[in-house]
Formats: structure tokens, sequence, C-alpha cells
């Protein structure tokens, strides 16, 4: 079955393309630093163990590679990797930079009801150097 990406994954995020099988999703809340994963696998697989070994390593290296991303770029103080999917379905990873100074702390980013939407010329920014970061081979 052909990758279809969840409405509501595309609604809450920027599209930055496709990193190793992975649609790579900016989460639309300038709050926090948050990537969203989606391998482009058929909507059957739901959670990380029912990927093929070789499936399940990109997408452990995609994790790793967005994961050293944000924590060059953000700088944050801790990073929060997770696939929960009780809501959405579809697997996907969730890779949100944290830091004890920020709103929701300690506290988990899906309990947080503030948002903050990017601006263009913001998400543009990360865009840029986001794949820079993935050209110039940091990973």
């Amino acid at each position: 079955m052909p990758f279809i990406l969840h409405p509501r994954l595309a609604a809450g995020g920027f599209d930055f393309g496709v990193h190793r099988g992975c649609r790579v999703l900016l989460k639309n809340n300038a709050i926090f630093p948050w990537f969203i994963l989606v391998p482009e696998v058929g909507e059957e697989i739901e959670d990380l163990h029912q990927l093929d070994a070789a499936t399940y390593q990109n997408v452990t290296r995609a994790i790793r590679d967005v994961s050293c991303f944000v924590s060059a770029h953000f700088r944050p103080g801790k990073l929060n990797v997770a696939a929960i999917g009780n809501q959405v379905r579809q697997l996907h990873i969730h890779i949100v930079g944290r830091s004890p100074g920020d709103p929701a702390w300690p506290g988990v980013v899906w309990a947080f009801e503030g948002k903050q939407p990017y601006d263009s010329a913001s998400v543009e920014e990360v865009r840029a150097a986001f794949e820079e970061w993935i050209r110039s081979g940091h990973p």
C-alpha cells in the first residue's frame, strides 16, 4: 500500500522532505524545537517493532540524525524521543528539545496547552539549517 501522510500530522507542521525513508516534519509550535519523523511505510505498521530490520535501522539512524541536529542547533537541556501513537495510529516519532526554563517543564509537551506558531522566516531558517546539517554529513 502506498504511503499517505496522516492528515493530522500533515496539518500540524512543516514538511522538510524525506530523510532515510522518513518524512521529516517541524511541528508548528515555536515554544519547543519539535520534529516528527514519519517512516514512509504502510498503514498496517503502527509500532517500531513491526518494521523489518533494514527499515528499522534506517529509522533509528534518522532519529539519531534529527536528534543530533536539534541538540546542536537549538541546544536544549534534554531531548525527549517517543513513538506514542495513541491518537494518530500512523507510526511517527517525536523528537522534542526540552529545557528547564520551558513552560511545560518538567511535564510532557503533549499535555501542555500553549502554542506559538512559527513565522515563515523562522521556518525557513530552521529548514536551511537542517538541510545544511544533513548535506554537510554531521550526523
